[in-house]
């Protein structure tokens, strides 16, 4: 996901007895925005969101009341634009529900055209967004789309790589909020990345590696952070880099002996024999920016390993064990691309300590001696 914001919406006309419980969480994960049929529902919100008018019959109320947008169906009010005139002073926007090629293009000239456009998608499919989103991308309009869950919401915050200006979650139970504001608003934060003096390369023998292949591109300067300890990892770099005898992986990380700690994001580690296709995996820049990254594959194949030791100017040792090849390649300081069987003792390498201990990856503070 990129660093837009995507804004979050409650509809409150359908949680029942819930209602106050579900309102509350929602303000408390900052929701932007709460939708109501009834001017009195909206009343009680506080003036830091957007309260939004949905009149449940045809005839539109004369008094609004607190109502910052007023949200009408051109099929049953007539159009924001031809409204307009009737309330001065009163930001409208268009509900559509979209079903066939007709209401997808009437979807597509309210987003170019309102100032807020809320989508209900009936089918199953993200082609109508991704239309809807393209055909907008130039306008100032707000497109909020109807979600059912956090698990789709996130689906569609990721839909052209931004996704909607909004989703409006209905029908929530407790806890749903909470969820959807974690999953659409997620940034991975930069780490700080450390530099590690290598202090001595060593044969270890044959064991299993593994390689991590992702679902996206990485960047040449990008890579998954590994390490024997889990308090200090080295940033290994993906195979987007050319080779003489073989062609670029550039998904791939090959990554290290299979007991080796990665970490799934920024706050837990994985073991890199635990993951799985459709994990995930975070992947990390020269400059310490991140991202989490789904795992499409991981290969584990035996191979001949290189242990390779290190120290952090902090004085934490450092251990990264790698398939025993010139091929396989780590990171150095201005994103250097060092080939592991050339590196000597007094070379640097860029890594990151996460300082604390870990316990089924999990950060946690205790007694641990990994050596």
């Amino acid at each position: 996901m990129t660093g837009r914001r995507t804004q979050c919406w409650l509809d409150l006309r359908n949680l029942g007895e819930v209602t106050d419980v579900v309102r509350e969480e929602a303000l408390h994960a900052g929701f932007n925005a709460f939708l109501a049929a009834d001017p009195a529902d909206l009343g009680a919100l506080p003036p830091t969101v957007t309260r939004v008018l949905v009149p449940k019959g045809p005839d539109l109320p004369h008094d609004v009341g607190t109502a910052d947008l007023v949200v009408v169906d051109p099929a049953v009010h007539g159009t924001a634009g031809r409204l307009a005139a009737a309330y001065p002073g009163t930001r409208l926007g268009t509900y559509l529900e979209v079903t066939d090629a007709d209401t997808l293009a009437a979807a597509c000239e309210s987003a170019r055209r309102d100032p807020c456009t809320v989508l209900r998608f009936r089918d199953p499919t993200n082609i109508p967004l991704e239309i809807v989103l393209a055909a907008a991308a130039n306008a100032d309009g707000l497109i909020v789309t109807v979600i059912g869950d956090a698990v789709e919401g996130a689906v569609h915050a990721d839909v052209l790589e931004h996704g909607p200006g909004g989703v409006l979650l209905e029908a929530a139970q407790p806890g749903e909020a909470t969820r959807l504001a974690a999953a659409v608003r997620h940034r991975s934060p930069d780490l700080e990345l450390s530099t590690f003096t290598v202090t001595g390369i060593t044969h270890a023998g044959a064991g299993e590696r593994a390689c991590v292949d992702t679902c996206t591109y990485l960047h040449q300067d990008e890579g998954i952070l590994v390490g024997s300890r889990a308090r200090a990892l080295v940033l290994c770099v993906s195979e987007t880099h050319p080779l003489p005898y073989m062609p670029t992986r550039p998904f791939r990380v090959n990554a290290g002996a299979v007991m080796s700690y990665t970490l799934a994001d920024a706050e837990h580690t994985r073991y890199l024999s635990e993951l799985r296709a459709g994990s995930t995996v975070l992947a990390v820049g020269a400059d310490g920016r991140t991202r989490r990254v789904p795992v499409g594959r991981v290969k584990i194949e035996t191979r001949p390993l290189l242990s390779i030791d290190a120290v952090a100017e902090s004085g934490e040792a450092v251990n990264l064990i790698v398939q025993d090849d010139w091929h396989v390649r780590v990171l150095g300081p201005g994103a250097a691309v060092l080939n592991s069987t050339a590196l000597r003792p007094g070379d640097t390498l860029l890594g990151y300590l996460p300082e604390r201990a870990r316990h089924v990856g999990y950060p946690i503070d205790e007694l641990c001696h990994e050596q």
